[in-house]
């Protein structure tokens, strides 16, 4: 048999977990192993993971990989990341953690934001002078929900002073697990972004903006040194080698935050290429040559992994996330969806149980409407306060129908982002790729289809987008393929057609859903004053 070829060891660190493959240039993806990685959700909008957590699981699946595939993890030559952004991790000077991660679904830090960024005249609690210079210089500004990582220091520098006189950096999630790798603190082009301190105008020259960074409320010598996301950034330390069981000459890529990453490991890596990305949240992403900003919903083209392009993104706060919820705290102890467990690789997966019911409930989930915004919304419209919520429940209404109707809630709230998507991109969308978790389900793939009405191509293996780019960012790194090669190398195993007659049905539902964001923004907003 033939040695393998050189395989890219590739994590992908997501909300739920970790997760690593083998991945080798031309996109091929050998062997697969994840281990859950709990998320704390705390009072008053806190969201925290372990990171010693990640490290002990990274070093769990490593190990069975090489237990099931130990020739593919022999040929090793490279580490890659992908994880999840917004994260933030308070380091000491030894790279110890001193916080939690402190998650992108924490909100705590939003009060501190409005202190440090306030004045007059205001938007969202944050001075426009301040805003308009984010715009100019970094493409985008924080939110003013506190999600993101200039909040989150903030957060620490305010009320918890003595962490934050020990800190030593500020890392991203990814930051933090290269940090683990090679003993080296930095951070890419893409997981400092949400710092908000960056000069953005140039993609192949990131560099921290001075005025931001006076401006920012953290000390310049916390922020780390930014790297490009395919730059070798060293090898594994000892300690990281034993640990993963690997030489200490394999080298480490930088990587990239999810997003940055499932743009590559989706092949769309040309201009104006769009795809869908179904995750615990959700977003449509695409290269553009220019930086660009959409203010009034949210989106903006930002640094990523190809260094002369930027990746506009459109981020929905929560997708697969409802159908989680929907398992965990709606379905019956002997309910089919129990009986599938959690989302696997394998045949007889929680999407082969959805996808026996859906297509028993006709398109408009026989008048049963969802909102999935659980845990408040970024895009089109940025705001915390939105909550999920079904509408025109009967005695007639089953939890067939409210199964569907959450998977078209979803659809239809990336129909009225892909309005924003379309002017941003200058020309409608008319086919796209979808890939992730999510789209491990044919019947949701045929339910986008038709809400969008745009051609659906669907990711030969969804579940491996974020690992697949990580070994691809690996891959480009190390000088084994160009990102040119990428969309020639992307494998499609089915494309979904709009189903015509359900066109009426869904335009007609589109605009009842527009009305009751309308009308319920401001209710929600007096719940949670």
């Amino acid at each position: 048999m033939a040695a393998p070829a050189p395989q890219v060891l590739a994590v992908d660190l997501g909300t739920s977990g970790m997760k690593a493959a083998l991945v080798a240039a031309d996109g091929t993806v050998t062997g697969w192993a994840e281990r859950a990685v709990p998320l704390h959700v705390l009072p008053g909008g806190g969201a925290e993971q372990d990171p010693r957590a990640w490290w002990s699981a990274l070093g769990e699946v490593t190990a069975d990989l090489g237990r099931s595939h130990p020739e593919h993890l022999a040929a090793v030559g490279v580490v890659c990341a992908s994880t999840q952004g917004e994260g933030t991790i308070a380091v000491d000077a030894a790279g110890e953690p001193l916080t939690a991660c402190i998650s992108w679904l924490d909100m705590r830090g939003a009060a501190n934001l409005r202190r440090q960024f306030g004045g007059f005249p205001a938007y969202q609690g944050m001075s426009v002078r301040r805003i308009a210079r984010w715009l100019r210089l970094t493409g985008g500004m924080p939110s003013a929900t506190g999600k993101d990582p200039a909040a989150h220091m903030l957060l620490v520098r305010d009320e918890m002073p003595q962490v934050y006189a020990r800190t030593a950096a500020f890392l991203n999630v990814l930051d933090w697990i290269n940090l683990k790798l090679t003993g080296r603190t930095v951070a890419t082009v893409d997981s400092i972004l949400t710092s908000w301190v960056t000069d953005n105008r140039r993609p192949g020259d990131i560099r921290y903006s001075p005025a931001l960074v006076a401006d920012c409320g953290i000390d310049a010598d916390k922020l780390p040194p930014i790297v490009a996301c395919t730059e070798v950034i060293g090898t594994l330390t000892p300690a990281a080698a034993v640990h993963l069981g690997l030489p200490e000459s394999v080298r480490v890529v930088a990587g990239a935050v999810d997003n940055t990453a499932a743009a590559v490991g989706a092949g769309t890596t040309g201009d104006h290429d769009p795809h869908l990305y179904l995750g615990t949240s959700s977003w449509v992403a695409a290269h553009v040559p220019r930086k660009k900003t959409d203010v009034a919903a949210g989106i903006a083209a930002v640094p990523c992994a190809l260094p002369d392009r930027y990746l506009m993104t459109a981020l929905q706060a929560t997708a697969g996330a409802n159908l989680t919820w929907l398992r965990d705290k709606v379905v019956e102890f002997d309910d089919p969806l129990v009986g599938a467990g959690h989302v696997t690789r394998d045949e007889g997966s929680i999407f082969d149980a959805f996808d026996a019911i859906l297509p028993t409930v006709p398109a408009g989930a026989n008048g049963v409407l969802y909102t999935p915004w659980l845990y408040g919304e970024r895009a089109p419209v940025d705001d915390p306060h939105l909550r999920a919520g079904f509408v025109n429940i009967s005695l007639d209404t089953n939890r067939s129908d409210l199964l569907r109707a959450v998977f078209e809630g979803v659809a239809f709230n990336t129909r009225w982002l892909m309005r924003a998507v379309d002017r941003f991109l200058g020309a409608p969308v008319t086919s796209m790729a979808i890939t992730g978790g999510g789209a491990s389900s044919q019947s949701w793939c045929q339910i986008f289809a038709d809400v969008l009405d745009v051609e659906i191509r669907r990711d030969a293996r969804p579940l491996a987008v974020n690992a697949r780019g990580a070994g691809w960012i690996g891959a480009v790194g190390t000088g084994q393929v160009t990102f040119a090669d990428l969309p020639d190398l992307v494998r499609t195993d089915r494309v979904f057609e709009p189903t015509a007659a359900h066109r009426a049905v869904y335009d007609e539902t589109f605009d009842i859903y527009r009305d009751l964001h309308r009308r319920l923004a401001p209710i929600y907003r007096r719940l949670h004053r």
